[in-house]
């Protein structure tokens, strides 16, 4: 008799769970309109890959993702991890916001399991709904243990990316989730997942983060760099109490020469600055550091301010917080 592994299911909400009025409706819907139950019962395929539970976490549009939901969410998947019972869990999550959730989850979730985060694209009513192969090839991953020696990873139209590099590169295209220059983890073909490469940054159970639901990250704006870009902005931004800024440069990282007074204030007055770039690839190199500013390697602005907002939880001392982006 083969025991089946049990995977347990959080659902975040999302265009996975979407409904729109039409079947040939694919913009104009309601995210997060789908129950766990229905959205199971609509894929029966996932007990056939593993004995399958889950639960409604939240049920929103990703976009309206908060920080405090993400303390939630870490401390239940970890809480779920601690499960003797429980082999993987899959997190399905809207795709606006999900390579931020699965970053997050790769630094605060300490566990060897595997934590796969999948969506779709277009909702569940569609003509051609994306949802139920990604949460069956997510289910399947989570039902594979070689999976959590990558960390937290995420599955969507039949590739697996590392939180680490993940990112969103299409608004509306099926073929949306890739890791760029990095390349992916590995693919899932004719239902198992094949593995080709690991992440090397640290992760998950080599994390030396870690939350709780009562935790408050602290405050890390990002300011966007471009032709005429505001250095009041920078003030505001100091003025407004915040501990960190990420500046989304231009190229590898710059801002005009006027804005550096107002970085020099800011750092001066406590802030850490990590500088990374609005560039769609490439690293932003040490080499060109300027004082006081920390580069962000190859994080987009927003994971480099997740790392950021993780790193201030522990210490501001900006050498420690330096070898940070280096390792994560």
């Amino acid at each position: 008799m083969i025991i089946k592994k049990h995977v347990h299911i959080i659902a975040c909400g999302g265009t996975i769970a979407g409904r729109a009025d039409t079947a040939a409706e694919l913009i104009g819907y309601t995210a997060g309109a789908i129950s766990i139950e229905d959205l199971l019962s609509s894929v029966p395929q996932v007990q056939e890959a593993a004995r399958t539970t889950g639960e409604q976490f939240s049920n929103i549009d990703s976009s309206n993702m908060t920080e405090a939901l993400w303390l939630k969410l870490a401390a239940r998947t970890e809480a779920l991890s601690r499960c003797d019972d429980v082999d993987g869990i899959v997190i399905t999550h809207g795709t606006d916001t999900l390579e931020e959730t699965a970053y997050f989850l790769n630094l605060m979730v300490h566990t060897d399991k595997p934590v796969i985060l999948t969506g779709a694209m277009r909702p569940a009513t569609a003509i051609s709904p994306d949802g139920p192969l990604n949460l069956l090839e997510a289910v399947r991953l989570a039902a594979c243990a070689e999976a959590g020696r990558y960390g937290v990873l995420v599955a969507m139209n039949g590739t697996i990316c590392a939180a680490r590099f993940v990112e969103k590169t299409d608004t509306t295209h099926v073929q949306a989730f890739t890791s760029r220059q990095h390349g992916i983890v590995g693919l899932i073909q004719d239902g198992v997942p094949v593995f080709y490469q690991a992440p090397q940054r640290l992760h998950t159970y080599q994390s030396v983060f870690s939350c709780t639901p009562a935790s408050v990250l602290p405050p890390v704006w990002i300011l966007y760099g471009h032709v005429g870009m505001a250095a009041a902005l920078v003030d505001c931004a100091v003025a407004a109490g915040v501990q960190g800024l990420v500046l989304a440069g231009l190229g590898c990282g710059k801002n005009p020469d006027y804005v550096g007074p107002a970085l020099e204030r800011a750092v001066k007055r406590g802030v850490i600055i990590v500088r990374a770039s609005r560039v769609l690839g490439g690293m932003v190199s040490t080499a060109t550091a300027e004082e006081g500013i920390i580069c962000a390697d190859t994080l987009t602005p927003q994971k480099a301010k997740i790392l950021l907002q993780a790193a201030l939880m522990q210490t501001r001392d900006q050498a420690a917080i330096e070898a940070f982006f280096r390792a994560y």
